[in-house]
């Protein structure tokens, strides 16, 4: 489906969708109470006649006056429906919903039974109005993304800052952002600090605190003091506007069982139409005492039952829910295809550098020989203050006590480490190379680390080491028990990193079948052999990046931490926003959630319709039984979708 530019008036429901119920029907808070009134109206002229029918109250009000009364009470439910009915069949789509309510109610004038055909179309009027306010607030968690769309920035021009529209912002202009307001596109951080609130992103309510020449978001908050960014993306290729794009396209891309339920409304309405006019003449040839005017009374009755109203509104009603749960939960589902998928995974494989780690060197643990733990590590932060590698940097955020050491005559052995002078003192930092290579002997017990370690010797003799490892995101742990307590116990870790600290990582986390060493074509090459086995129904987690072909091949590919990836919204199925490896477990949460309601509101508007039309065919249902099959189980189903809004997937 080819993506559209978005705008603030895309996000609404798919024509189709909704029949067009939303034409005319804009609920805007000034707008609101005039699309009840049509239905507030045709209700008080119904009851007064009703009343004035029942007690006999005014003697004269029969005949014309009569006719004249109730028609004024059905035209404005009536008319709005009648037309959309005429439109459509000028389009050529004569069996809808709006075809059938008019001929039902009209047919129910006809043999004067102005009162149920006012009742029905009223009810089905006031069906719409509650559909379409579940509908608005079905979306209102999706829709709430576009309230972070920030309207002006904020730019340096000419040595002063003037606000202009974020659209015309070009990359590299100069930015300031106020406390308080909305960061307008995506940027570097030229101030020194922030504290941003990403919650309109992520789902995530904990502000984040970010330092100079950090990635900044638009749409993000800044909470603290006035900031400046540099732009670093045009406004359309922006974070928020790919986000509302992804939101945009999910809601138009059906699950199968909304497509096989539309298309199976298509044949069933007119089927239904053709047994109506059976049910009106055919009986006129078997029965002794045909009354044509009861079987024409029985078949408005069929007619008005067989509205696929609850099944054609209440299912994708169901998955915008889900869609909308899942986005409240900073999980982006590119469409409700996904989320029926989502329900059928059995494997899961996951990368680990970056899913269920933090793909960030961090100490783990320091060991000194024949020195002080703080003098030991002076002279190795000396030394790692010359070089520009991950695992010095991370060295050098240790706090050391005392003065600083300084580093002079430093060279950089190729492959090994370092070698410099240090306080007067020769010191060697690097690898056990570099110690066999100078005649230093390193202690056995260093062999049994898998993790990447940095050996130090001082004066030619060892003085320790520093084993540094990637540190498991704090509920790494949790999301492995809580996936096998979801039924998901096939569980793979795939890594390009050593396969002996793959393994590692595997076993803290309870995870059974691990590789390590592998490129992205060997993670792929798994996968495939994993698809041999039709049963298995596989979703993989990674980054987004170097493991999009392996996200492509599988049934659901889940992005982690895809805010600022443009591949992963390209590849992945699903977009977890945060770097959260639970939140899987919550989009299946969500996922079986919505599938689930969906096929309650199936069985439920199938049970009743069936019963009801069976009744009403044995002319032992009235019209007001029919008003219950169509808008009455409607009007349940919807109440039933509206409980997915609610879910946060715990």
């Amino acid at each position: 489906m080819k993506k559209k530019k978005v705008n603030l008036r895309d996000l609404k429901p798919n024509s189709e969708e909704q029949h067009s119920h939303d034409d005319g029907h804009d609920h805007g808070d000034g707008s609101a109470f005039k699309t009840y009134i049509p239905a507030i109206i045709s209700f008080v002229m119904l009851m007064v006649g009703i009343a004035v029918d029942y007690f006999d109250a005014i003697p004269q009000f029969e005949g014309w006056i009569r006719v004249v009364w109730y028609t004024l009470a059905y035209i404005p439910v009536g008319f709005p429906v009648i037309k959309e009915g005429w439109n459509s069949i000028k389009k050529g789509d004569v069996f809808t919903e709006f075809f059938l309510m008019s001929i039902a109610t009209i047919g129910a004038f006809i043999i004067g039974e102005y009162p149920e055909g006012v009742a029905v179309m009223l009810f089905y009027a006031v069906g719409e109005l509650f559909q379409n306010a579940a509908v608005n607030r079905a979306k209102g968690n999706i829709k709430a993304l576009l309230d972070v769309r920030p309207k002006e920035a904020n730019v340096f021009r000419d040595g002063d800052y003037v606000s202009v529209s974020p659209e015309n912002v070009n990359i590299g202009e100069k930015i300031q952002i106020r406390v308080g307001e909305k960061i307008p596109l995506d940027g570097i951080l030229l101030s020194e600090k922030a504290s941003l609130n990403t919650a309109a992103l992520t789902g995530e309510s904990k502000p984040d605190s970010i330092q100079k020449e950090a990635k900044v978001y638009a749409g993000s908050i800044n909470l603290e003091s006035v900031i400046e960014v540099e732009v670093t993306n045009k406004f359309e290729d922006s974070s928020i506007a790919r986000i509302l794009d992804l939101v945009q396209n999910a809601t138009a891309r059906k699950s199968k069982t909304e497509l096989f339920i539309r298309q199976f409304a298509r044949i069933y309405t007119p089927i239904v139409v053709f047994l109506a006019i059976g049910v009106t003449f055919i009986p006129y040839f078997f029965v002794d005492d045909y009354v044509f005017r009861d079987w024409l009374y029985r078949a408005l009755i069929f007619l008005v039952i067989s509205c696929p109203c609850a099944l054609v509104i209440s299912i994708p009603l169901g998955y915008f829910g889900g869609l909308g749960a899942a986005s409240k939960n900073g999980i982006l589902f590119k469409g409700a295809s996904f989320l029926d998928a989502m329900t059928k995974i059995n494997t899961l494989v996951m990368d680990k550098t970056g899913t269920v780690t933090k793909g960030v060197f961090k100490i783990k643990e320091v060991k000194a020989i024949g020195w002080n733990e703080t003098e030991f590590m002076q002279y190795l932060m000396a030394m790692e203050e010359q070089s520009t590698h991950p695992i010095a940097k991370a060295i050098l955020e240790y706090k050391a006590e005392g003065e600083d050491f300084e580093a002079t005559e430093v060279s950089e052995i190729a492959g090994k480490g370092l070698k410099g002078i240090v306080n007067g003192k020769t010191v060697l930092v690097g690898n056990k190379a570099l110690m066999t290579s100078n005649n230093i002997d390193v202690p056995t017990e260093t062999e049994s680390i898998v993790e990447s370690i940095v050996l130090v010797a001082i004066d030619n003799q060892f003085a320790g080491y520093v084993v540094i490892a990637d540190e498991l995101k704090e509920d790494a742990k949790e999301t492995i028990t809580a996936l096998h307590k979801v039924g998901i116990n096939n569980i793979m870790m795939l890594s390009g990193d050593k396969d002996s600290i793959t393994q590692q990582v595997a076993k803290e986390l309870n995870i059974a079948n691990a590789k390590g060493g592998l490129l992205p074509e060997d993670k792929l090459n798994e996968v495939e052999i994993l698809k041999k086995n039709p049963e298995n129904k596989i979703a993989f987690i990674g980054d987004g990046i170097n493991d999009a072909p392996v996200l492509a091949a599988s049934n659901v590919g889940i992005a982690m931490g895809g805010l600022g990836s443009d591949v992963a919204i390209e590849t992945a199925d699903v977009i977890i926003q945060t770097d959260q490896p639970s939140k899987v477990v919550r989009a299946i949460k969500i996922s079986r959630s919505t599938r689930k309601i969906v096929w309650q509101n199936i069985i439920l508007a199938f049970g009743v319709k069936v019963i009801v039309l069976i009744l009403g065919a044995g002319g032992l249902a009235t019209m007001w039984e029919a008003v219950f099959a169509d808008v009455g189980v409607a009007l349940l189903a919807i109440l039933n979708a509206v409980r997915l809004q609610k879910m946060n997937g715990d």
